[in-house]
């Protein structure tokens, strides 16, 4: 084991050379408190930066155990240690001169959802974070004074303040922990409970703009009160903030539930929050006791998407060529195909929820009314609308639907619970929805001509998975939390609602490579390796996703996705071939 007087000396001594030269920092360093791992050094300065790790022993940390071992508590502490190191390294590092990445340091802390992440790691043993540093340079010529105070003053400066349980903000630390165990305890609850979904009383909604997920904050911001008739109340394990251990809110039933309600009164806006409530979130978010069922799923049109083999017939038949919709196939879908695939794939791989927004939806696709059905008659008309299949999508299969609806009473006739919005609060309406039922009747006829029948699962073959590019056999790059790049294959991933951060495509990414080499078999069907897969994080983590992974150089920015974004992924991958089964 070397000690930080070597690397000191071997930094001093190559102060001045080419770049290359930091390979020779490359290793283990004790620190009085903490070892540092340089576990890869960058090629030059332009290059991805360097991958450090700080490993800092428990007696020497002392995070309290009760704080991390349970598995929900364990999430929570090691994705509030990432902030905390970010925060410390907003705090210590000052802006450097040099050139490319010179003088970064980096950890992949979360946004607004806190999620099981590669960032921060803890045992019984050891508290681990895993950062990136840009190892300063003028040009290419190393800069070793400034890797000096960055490695050996800065480093054990944000160690010092983040990792040992004496300079935490224990206080906030705690109340984290305590916050996302309790997110976690009504999730366990609403299946049992009947329900889909729950928003907290005085939950905050609103964000405050359409670039940023930061709640609004300001006098006009309306609390969330719930209707005295869905009312729900759940038992927590740890004390809230007015000290009660029962909190209270509004329970939407399973079934079909539509929320309603005149233009910018915050329907879409609970949706959002809804979609979101699959995740845990930090306090303060405002959003931290909005809580969806875990197997939700996010509908939406998308046109131009490829469609590889999906059996969209329960939604469309009797395409003109007599183009076949038990297997259908494009390169370019329409908005309702894509829809229909939509829901048919989620379906596939699993969903009890489905949430969709009229706003984001194709409108011949959702509902045609009397008097269209008069004009096109059904024989000329391929699509069998939603509003048709909603009731049956619940009644023999269980899967529920949410769906924000301002343009058509038509489904006031197939929903269970219908909610209205005004001035941003909810009013349960059903009962007025029943009477404008009895006093406006519809003129349009249903138009589902056959059950919907067995969901169709599908093989993919793994050979159509091809993660070269040039003389790599494997390349994964992620542009943008929207924008993967798997070998070739540019995957658009825009009208995924519910992937979050980039480092979770950065791990939809890689878990697609590990199935396609390891759990694709010629009798596996995509709901099969997803699940899978989904095993595979819960036994091994999240390390093992890196094609290169070794247990000496962890990748420090995956955090960990759903199935239902991994099954996403795959479905828009336009080079995927799969059998029907």
């Amino acid at each position: 084991m070397s000690d930080q007087d070597l690397l000191r000396k071997t930094l001093s001594s190559i102060d001045g050379r080419g770049y290359k030269a930091y390979k020779q920092i490359r290793g283990s360093y004790l620190f009085p408190l903490f070892t540092l791992c340089i576990d890869h050094v960058q090629g030059d300065p332009f290059a991805l930066p360097s991958k450090i790790r700080i490993r800092v022993n428990q007696d020497i940390s002392q995070l309290p155990r009760d704080l991390w071992e349970k598995p929900i508590r364990k999430l929570a502490l090691e994705d509030f240690i990432a902030r905390s190191v970010r925060r410390s390294i907003k705090q210590v590092v000052t802006p450097k001169k040099g050139t490319g990445k010179s003088g970064l340091i980096f950890i992949d802390a979360g946004r607004q959802e806190v999620l099981e992440r590669t960032a921060a790691v803890i045992s019984k043993d050891w508290v681990e974070v895993r950062m990136q540093v840009g190892l300063p340079a003028a040009g290419r010529t190393i800069l070793g004074n400034e890797a000096f105070i960055m490695l050996c003053q800065e480093i054990p400066e944000i160690t010092e303040q983040a990792l040992l349980w004496e300079n935490i903000d224990q206080e906030a630390c705690t109340h984290f922990v305590k916050c996302v165990e309790n997110q976690e305890s009504i999730k366990s609850q609403l299946d049992t409970s009947g329900i889909a979904a729950f928003v907290a009383n005085d939950s905050v909604l609103p964000r405050q703009s359409g670039i940023s997920d930061l709640p609004l904050s300001g006098t006009s911001v309306v609390p969330f009160q719930t209707p005295e008739s869905l009312l729900t109340s759940f038992e927590v394990p740890n004390p809230l903030m007015n000290g009660e251990t029962v909190i209270h809110g509004m329970g939407i039933p399973k079934g079909i539930t539509l929320i309603v309600g005149g233009g910018y009164h915050g329907k879409s806006t609970v949706l959002k929050a809804l979609e979101r409530g699959v995740y845990y979130h930090i306090p303060g978010d405002g959003r931290e006791y909005v809580v969806t069922n875990n197997n939700s799923v996010k509908i939406r049109a998308e046109d131009g998407r490829r469609i590889e083999n999906v059996n969209i017939t329960p939604f469309i038949t009797n395409l003109p060529q007599n183009t076949p919709t038990d297997s259908f196939c494009t390169e370019d879908g329409s908005g309702s195909t894509s829809q229909a695939a939509n829901i048919m794939e989620a379906l596939e791989v699993g969903a009890d929820v489905l949430l969709l927004d009229e706003d984001t939806s194709a409108t011949n696709f959702m509902v045609r009314d009397a008097r269209m059905q008069q004009l096109v008659q059904k024989d000329q008309e391929p699509i069998t609308p939603f509003v048709d299949r909603i009731r049956e999508v619940y009644d023999e299969m269980d899967v529920s639907t949410i769906l924000v609806m301002g343009g058509s009473g038509d489904y006031f006739d197939v929903a269970d619970t219908v909610i209205k919005m005004q001035d941003y609060l909810p009013h349960d309406v059903h009962d007025q929805a029943l009477k404008i039922i009895a006093e406006f009747p519809t003129q349009r006829q249903v138009e589902s001509p056959k059950p919907i029948g067995r969901i169709t699962g599908r093989i993919p073959k793994s050979s159509s998975f091809d993660s070269s590019r040039g003389r790599k056999s494997v390349k994964i790059d992620v542009q943008a939390h929207d924008l993967l790049i798997y070998g070739t294959n540019r995957i658009d991933l825009r009208y995924l609602d519910q992937l979050v951060e980039k480092s979770q495509t950065r791990a939809v990414g890689h878990a697609i490579y590990y199935a396609a080499q390891s759990l694709m078999t010629d009798s596996s069907t995509l709901k099969d390796v997803v699940e899978a897969l989904e095993d595979f994080f819960d036994k091994n983590g999240l390390d093992q996703l890196d094609p290169f992974y070794k247990k000496e150089n962890h990748p420090g920015n995956f955090s960990r996705p759903r199935k239902y974004e991994i099954a996403a992924t795959i479905n828009r991958l336009r080079s995927l071939k799969t059998i029907s089964v």
